[in-house]
């Protein structure tokens, strides 16, 4: 029963991602940035308030310990937050719901394991928390205005350490032996090659890409080759003469192509002369429908004027190296072929490393 709970509160946040997308812009709407934030900041500290405030009517025993855990657990969290924020007040303040949410999700898992009594209860309970944030974050990249990427994984990986470091401190095992019995050993090895399968796959899906090189102008990277970003460009080009991009509804499937294009755009638009050009020479070679149609982000596109186009011409100054970095996130420019490889040895490691002799525990 309680492993159900963790598996129903854990689909529940991943299902219900994109509608905190439009949660949070009926809210930045209705509020002023600063409302906005301190909303969201009242709310992770009344929380983590609350979990210290059962910490003090629940632990009667080995106090110093437990209590070391948790301020291990605040400190950990505190300084991962300060360590990863960004410039921008709003983006942190959502962030920071994440460690309320996965710190839930790791206590929830933690209930589900903790009679087993070894390193298990941390373990396992790491590794479905993991795959429930991976898939959070690959959902979140399928849809408009969310960000899914593998920086945020890994903050939903501080906030499930913190999560079970104050789990450990309000309900410690009953009974614990180091050691790892046989079965979770087994558990750990399956668990582990899934999960890491999971992870690759989103990885494979968000993050790997091709590094695109065009004579006269010079590279930049994309999650599509050359050949796949004409045969796009070709597509769109055709669609939105009937059907242009000038809504985005926030539940739909993300135009990837489109948002390459307007990354180049934005990049063009704010870097120095000799960057802007080769930036727009992107933009006419791969990405003519982002500059002629009209979009969410220009109603008039964005096209340069001839004149300003021709002064640049004359103002740049040849760049061989050039190498853009436009793209919104890291784009990996694996094979893809070694990419798996390497991805399929490791999930065999891992899955056979209970089998390998020497490497049981307890029975």
């Amino acid at each position: 029963m309680k492993f159900a709970v963790a598996l129903i509160a854990s689909a529940a946040i991943v299902l219900a991602s994109p509608f905190m997308g439009l949660l949070q812009s009926f809210l930045r709407r209705s509020l002023s940035t600063r409302n906005y934030v301190l909303l969201f900041g009242v709310g992770v500290i009344a929380a983590v308030g609350l979990t210290i405030l059962l910490a003090l009517t629940r632990i009667r025993e080995r106090r110093g310990r437990r209590f070391g855990l948790m301020a291990i657990a605040l400190l950990f969290g505190g300084t991962y937050m300060w360590w990863t924020s960004t410039p921008y007040a709003e983006v942190n303040a959502v962030e920071r719901v994440h460690f309320v949410e996965y710190g839930l999700i790791a206590f929830l898992f933690y209930r589900a394991w903790r009679p087993a009594g070894d390193p298990s209860i941390v373990i396992l309970p790491l590794l479905a928390a993991f795959a429930v944030g991976t898939f959070d974050e690959w959902l979140q990249w399928f849809i408009p205005y969310r960000v899914g990427e593998a920086h945020d994984v890994f903050l939903n990986l501080a906030a499930i350490v913190c999560g079970l470091l104050f789990s450990l401190a309000i309900q410690p095992p009953a009974t614990f032996s180091p050691l790892l019995r046989q079965a979770s050993w087994r558990r750990i090895g399956v668990a582990s090659a899934m999960v890491w399968l999971i992870f690759m796959t989103f990885v494979s899906q968000v993050h790997l890409g091709h590094v695109v090189e065009v004579s006269d102008i010079g590279r930049f990277k994309s999650h599509y080759s050359a050949e796949e970003l004409n045969n796009l460009q070709g597509h769109r080009a055709a669609l939105w003469q009937t059907q242009p991009p000038v809504a985005l509804p926030r539940l739909s499937r993300e135009d990837q192509y489109l948002d390459e294009g307007l990354w180049h755009v934005r990049r063009r638009n704010t870097a120095e002369v000799s960057e802007a050009w080769r930036e727009n020479l992107i933009l006419e070679r791969f990405f003519v429908p982002v500059l002629d149609l009209p979009t969410y982000a220009s109603p008039s596109g964005n096209r340069w004027p001839p004149e300003q186009r021709a002064d640049l011409a004359t103002r740049a100054a040849a760049d061989p190296s050039f190498f853009s970095a436009a793209e919104g996130y890291p784009i990996l420019a694996w094979p893809e072929t070694t990419f798996w490889s390497i991805a399929g040895v490791v999930a065999l490691l891992l899955a056979g490393a209970p089998l390998i002799p020497g490497t049981r525990r307890e029975p």
